[in-house]
């Protein structure tokens, strides 16, 4: 089996890359915005608050599950999903050293 071109990058970064592409799309971030407003699990209440068809965002759900973004428990006939606060987290700290680099280093401006 051949190395794919990931296999160049750390596990690290190949997480993160796999965080922001999941990030890269506005339903996925009007789903994560609708999760953090409800403060709460939510089951099936999703699909009415974007203008999507069901199966799309299912799709963006499953996306934004593969990413760990978000978890998702089965309740009866629905999954309900909330926020992974251990991925959340540590995003978070990815952005923040990232700002922290970039303002280390801001009397090195290239442009």
């Amino acid at each position: 089996m051949g190395i794919t071109k990931s296999d160049f990058f750390t596990e690290g970064q190949n997480k993160i890359a796999q965080w922001m592409k999941a990030l890269g799309h506005p339903a996925r971030i009007a789903i994560i915005q609708f999760l953090l407003e409800k403060k709460s699990c939510i089951c099936g209440d999703i699909v009415d608050e974007l203008p999507l068809a069901q199966a799309t965002v299912s799709q963006h759900l499953r996306e934004l599950k593969n990413a760990e973004i978000i978890k998702g428990n089965i309740e009866g006939n629905s999954i309900c999903y909330c926020l992974n606060i251990n991925t959340i987290s540590q995003i978070q700290l990815f952005i923040n050293q990232l700002n922290k680099d970039v303002f280390d280093n801001v009397e090195n401006k290239c442009c």
